[in-house]
């Protein structure tokens, strides 16, 4: 993977070299960005740029007295050249010897004490197919089911194991770490050697929430912010790597606040009528009465927990466009006519305050369902705090 492969953050791809070619790397790295900004990918084009860079020639005595390199001392390489190297075409399948890889896994039966290593073949699959996927996607790839991913004291014990070692080939040996929020206490046992780590050792680590780190650890990284994603860096990606229509891929990135894998999640089910299903669940809620409205909870729970959390963001959406149409004008505003009429729409129906409540609502509603709510029971509470949140506007959106 290299640096071009990455959406974006071409700011901190260009910090990042510097660190390299002005010899100033710090030992470890916190990348700290959230689910779909791409901190995972972006670290791994840093870990295997890193391993690829060729290694310092021994230096020996000569027949004076004197010292000699064995050869000349390599030449900086950038990330953009490196991808004819020997090295790197290893790094780029993950059979690299001085990389390494650390990440949440699960026993395979009852009684095991699993490694990262354990999951090798997955996890090469896994950051070939879904760069930009969430922990949860990776504990579906390898069965997880309803189990909780953890990186284990076995794992930490096999890290010091590992590190220990002189590199085989390369100038650095480098540990990805990717999720360090499942190391429990037993991280504590990596501290003396993230804080003192063998010569030319680097420690890559990839998180989203800081919070639920060790703070010991936390506190003996330099710490590398990646934002969201830009809005043109997604719409862009969308049209030439998904090959998605330039429509589709602006309204796409209206909606996906940054985050690419829920951009992809939302091209997948691209042709479903969100605004249909939308109206069909206003009018049953203002107008039409409890059997519209339990007809639309018996669709909607079929529906399965990605189409519902889609459904929420797509309302709440069209409600931020509702409130940017008042704010400044419908003119400024980038919708689709259908969409603009259906946002209009939305202020005819409720305040700025209510709509703030709504979509206050449906964030809850989502955080619900990641965590496996029942949908019947979740939809028919959400309609009724809907209602009444609206009950004195109410505007029906007739097709």
């Amino acid at each position: 993977m290299l640096f071009s492969d990455i959406i974006g953050h071409d700011a901190i791809k260009q910090h990042l070299v510097e660190m390299v070619e002005h010899n100033r790397l710090s030992h470890a790295l916190l990348f700290l960005a959230k689910e779909g900004a791409g901190g995972l990918p972006l670290a791994m084009a840093f870990a295997q740029y890193i391993v690829s860079l060729p290694a310092e020639a021994p230096v020996v005595e000569d027949l004076f007295g004197g010292m000699t390199a064995l050869a000349p001392t390599p030449a900086f390489i950038h990330p953009n050249q490196i991808g004819t190297e020997p090295a790197y075409l290893r790094a780029d399948k993950l059979v690299h010897p001085d990389l390494h890889f650390t990440y949440p896994v699960i026993p395979r039966k009852s009684g095991d004490k699993p490694i990262s290593s354990d999951y090798i073949e997955e996890w090469r699959s896994f950051v070939q197919t879904m760069p930009y996927g969430n922990v949860y996607d990776w504990l579906q790839s390898i069965g997880a089911d309803n189990k909780q991913g953890n990186i284990t004291a076995e794992e930490c014990n096999q890290i010091i194991k590992e590190l220990s070692l002189k590199s085989f080939e390369s100038k650095y040996k480098v540990l990805l770490v990717w999720m360090p929020e499942y190391l429990g206490k037993e991280g504590n046992k990596l501290l003396k050697l993230i804080e003192e780590p063998p010569p030319n050792t680097i420690f890559l680590l990839v998180a989203e929430n800081e919070e639920q780190m060790l703070a010991t650890i936390l506190s003996r990284c330099q710490l590398v912010r990646i934002p969201a994603l830009e809005d043109k860096d997604i719409e862009q990606a969308l049209i030439e790597r998904a090959k998605a229509n330039e429509e589709t891929a602006r309204q796409i990135t209206g909606i996906c606040e940054g985050n690419y894998r829920e951009a992809l999640q939302l091209l997948q089910h691209a042709d479903e009528d969100w605004q249909s299903l939308l109206r069909e669940w206003l009018n049953a809620m203002l107008k039409t009465g409890p059997a519209a409205q339990l007809k639309f909870i018996d669709e909607i729970s079929r529906l399965g927990r990605e189409k519902q959390k889609q459904f929420l963001r797509y309302f709440n959406h069209l409600l931020e466009q509702s409130i940017r149409i008042r704010v400044i004008g419908e003119d400024l505003v980038k919708l689709g006519e259908p969409e603009k009429d259906f946002a209009k729409r939305l202020n005819k129906i409720a305040s700025v305050s209510q709509q703030e409540c709504i979509i206050e609502e449906l964030d809850k509603a989502a955080y619900y369902i990641e965590r496996n709510a029942h949908a019947k029971m979740l939809f028919q509470a959400l309609t009724i705090k809907l209602y009444h949140i609206i009950q004195n506007k109410t505007l029906i959106l007739s097709s």
